[in-house]
């Protein structure tokens, strides 16, 4: 069980992850924020979220970059390195483990059944999610 003031911290770390997932954020800097230890941070992140902190950091990543890629205005190398990634084929192997399709197949299919929706709405509902 993690106590109240690790949540706080870990969920410090974790709106980290949302604001900065463009920056080279490694395991260590994160748990930095949240004042742990490496290892502690990454249990105790795994066991109050359901997911490793790389696993969130790249979720919100393929998130953003799923919007990218429904623009059609940048390729998707351009849209890798847009989200923060390094690898393009890291990030396409992400992209289709999490989505179920490659970057260039998603952003070459029509998107039209979303674009009457609001953001918030789309954002909720094509957030990658692991099977």
């Amino acid at each position: 069980m993690v106590s109240i003031e690790d949540l706080v911290r870990l969920r410090q770390a974790r709106d980290r992850m949302d604001r900065e997932y463009t920056e080279p954020l490694d395991v260590t800097a994160l748990a930095r924020t949240a004042l742990m230890s490496p290892g502690h941070f990454q249990r105790s992140f795994r066991a109050e979220f359901g997911e490793t902190p790389y696993g969130y950091l790249m979720t919100r990543r393929i998130e953003r970059a799923k919007a990218l890629l429904r623009r059609g205005d940048l390729s998707v190398t351009e849209v890798c390195m847009a989200v923060g990634c390094t690898s393009l084929g890291s990030f396409s192997s992400r992209f289709t483990e999490l989505v179920g399709e490659t970057p260039s197949a998603y952003r070459a299919r029509s998107h039209e059944e979303i674009a009457d929706i609001p953001p918030c709405v789309v954002r909720r509902h094509t957030r990658p999610r692991r099977a």
